[in-house]
């Protein structure tokens, strides 16, 4: 499988995704922590990739997802984007919206 395969197959089979430096319980930057606290806010499940210990994703991820920084967050196969549109969009309720509307159809299929 190549490395293509393998980012789409992440993003289809995980309806919540982040894609981030580090770990949630250890994120190694700033805006992957910022990323991390409002996803974790909304008290759902998420699936995250490390992308420094995924070097080929790291490289890959922003031709594919046109989008050239990280962390990025897909929900339901739809990028959503970094850590100022996920802030914003937490401190709106937007993204708490989005995050349980994602995790009810995950749990029920």
């Amino acid at each position: 499988m190549d490395i293509l395969d393998t980012i789409k197959e992440q993003i289809q089979s995980n309806s919540i995704l982040l894609y981030m430096k580090g770990s949630p319980n250890q994120p190694q930057c700033g805006f992957s922590a910022q990323t991390v606290q409002a996803l974790m806010a909304c008290g759902e499940r998420f699936a995250y990739v490390d992308i420094l210990s995924n070097p080929d994703i790291r490289a890959n991820l922003p031709k594919y997802a046109n989008w050239p920084t990280f962390p990025q967050l897909w929900i339901n196969g739809e990028l959503i984007g970094g850590c100022d549109i996920v802030t914003e969009m937490h401190a709106s309720g937007e993204l708490l919206a989005l995050v349980k509307e994602a995790a009810a159809a995950q749990s029920a299929s």
